[in-house]
């Protein structure tokens, strides 16, 4: 399982890289703007020259609406900015064929000017607060669209997380489709050390967080310290160490 963490700032990537051997991807985001709010073209490219090289740089596009084209530009200006990794939240779909119509204009864009890049589509486990399309047609829409991961995250951050919204067993059925489409299954939402264990026993490839591993656990007034993101990332070595164990003693 990946370690994905999200620092809003120059700064907090700076953190971010001091604990660089405990996580896997910095992603890009303003939690200002919104549960996958992007931020500035000019913020991504000073975070991608903060954290090591060999740190993958994801950039979040938006909660973003309806509208195919504006989305395509915005993703193409995450990935001309530094990003390798490109974040879109459907909100504004309210069907499959919207959300695939949507995904299909950023692949195309992101892999016309680099093609080795990793788009992923992405949904709320809270779709029923914002009326957005269903968590579980997500990796049918990346499958369709010709992206390389599906992702739930919560819309409204209000101290409800993931499995508040989509039990652990839905969340399984999520990560199984995802896996039978070829893709990558990530996961967030306010996850906590606590939701390690049931994300690790369903398959998550990776496991996005941002007020875990913030001091106090605020993901707005928090700032990221990277002793807790070695915290963090010291449970999921564990869950994976508990896991593989058990897998060899079920024979």
């Amino acid at each position: 399982m990946l370690l994905l963490i999200s620092p809003d700032s120059v700064e907090e990537a700076l953190e971010c890289a001091k604990a660089a051997q405990h996580l896997d991807i910095v992603d890009v985001k303003r939690p200002e703007e919104g549960s996958l709010g992007a931020n500035f073209p000019w913020v991504i490219k000073d975070i991608r020259g903060a954290v090591p090289a060999d740190k993958p740089v994801s950039a979040t596009v938006g909660d973003v609406p309806y509208k195919p084209g504006t989305v395509a530009q915005a993703a193409l200006g995450a990935v001309v900015s530094g990003a390798t990794y490109i974040k879109v939240g459907l909100y504004g779909c309210t069907t499959p064929a919207q959300g695939v119509e949507v995904m299909q204009g950023v692949v195309r864009a992101v892999k016309d000017y680099r093609p080795d890049a990793f788009v992923v589509a992405s949904g709320y486990a809270d779709a029923h607060r914002i009326g957005c399309v269903n968590p579980l047609a997500l990796p049918d829409i990346a499958l369709r669209s010709g992206a390389d991961a599906a992702m739930l995250d919560t819309a409204i951050k209000d101290g409800t997380g993931l499995f508040d919204h989509v039990p652990v067993e839905v969340c399984a059925e999520f990560v199984r489709r995802a896996h039978e489409a070829g893709l990558l299954a990530a996961l967030a939402g306010s996850v906590k050390t606590g939701d390690l264990g049931a994300l690790t026993r369903i398959g998550t490839d990776i496991v996005g967080v941002r007020g875990a591993v913030c001091e106090g656990g605020d993901r707005n007034t928090g700032r990221i310290q990277p002793r807790l993101v070695a915290s963090f990332r010291a449970e999921m070595d564990r869950h994976a160490r508990e896991h593989a164990a058990a897998a060899v003693a079920a024979g």
